[in-house]
């Protein structure tokens, strides 16, 4: 295995152990597999190359095969304490779980050799977020789906993230910002694959207690600051001539 980037930025104890939680699997990976699974407009594709770039300690693997039945499962990540737990999970569902020890900005894979790629709030957690980007496109095979799900600066920089969570805060950006990003890099994608979901855990500052107990009113889309957004984005069969 390799060892991790230099400037990985490694997670709190409470935030290892929050990523363990059945709050995290149930309430927010169940959900934006979900939610992803239904952005996406065209068939899947058959016997799939799954790569979960940032998968953790593997509590997405069991989520990835039931809804999308790839043929391969990879699963990478910086910090080799949680591929450990990942083996472990993997072992625990009885599922063939490819690990990898790398940063997202040198994944070790060859090109085009990738049908999906699952990024799931591993984003805000990378430095070299432009050359992680520029990895997922060069691993992806012509017309391959990028399934990338984020936290944005709106919900990272609050008082309680900082204090529970450890981030890299200087690279934090908007929904609007990482849609921009991936555009940039090739990536395409219409309305319908972008979501920008407003749920109970992600609502800034207070986990939407105010407005459950009546005291504040939920904003509307386009009148609040998105603190998530997904998408399902699909690298073009066809790449512009320079």
């Amino acid at each position: 295995m390799n060892n991790p980037a230099s400037h990985y930025v490694e997670e709190t104890a409470f935030g290892f152990w929050f990523l363990q939680s059945r709050v995290w699997e149930q309430h927010v990976l169940r959900v934006a597999v979900a939610d992803l699974k239904g952005l996406i407009d065209a068939p899947l594709p058959s016997a799939a190359v799954l790569l979960d770039a940032g998968c953790g300690q593997g509590k997405s693997f069991r989520l990835l095969q039931e809804a999308f039945a790839p043929a391969q499962l990879i699963g990478l990540d910086a910090d080799p304490h949680s591929l450990a737990c990942s083996a472990k999970e993997a072992e625990r569902q009885g599922l063939s779980v490819h690990l990898l020890a790398s940063d997202c900005a040198a994944i070790q894979l060859d090109d085009a050799s990738v049908d999906m790629l699952f990024c799931h709030q591993t984003f805000h957690h990378l430095v070299e977020q432009q050359q992680a980007l520029a990895e997922f496109w060069r691993v992806l095979k012509p017309g391959g789906l990028l399934l990338f799900a984020e936290s944005t600066r709106f919900y990272i920089d609050t008082w309680v993230i900082r204090w529970l969570f450890r981030h890299p805060m200087q690279v934090q950006k908007s929904a609007a910002q990482y849609l921009d990003m991936l555009r940039d890099q090739g990536f395409v994608f219409a309305e319908r694959n972008v979501s920008y979901p407003y749920l109970w855990w992600s609502r800034a500052t207070d986990f939407g207690l105010l407005e459950r107990w009546g005291l504040r009113r939920p904003k509307p889309r386009g009148q609040r600051d998105e603190t998530l957004v997904n998408l399902a984005a699909r690298k073009p069969l066809e790449q512009p001539r320079p």
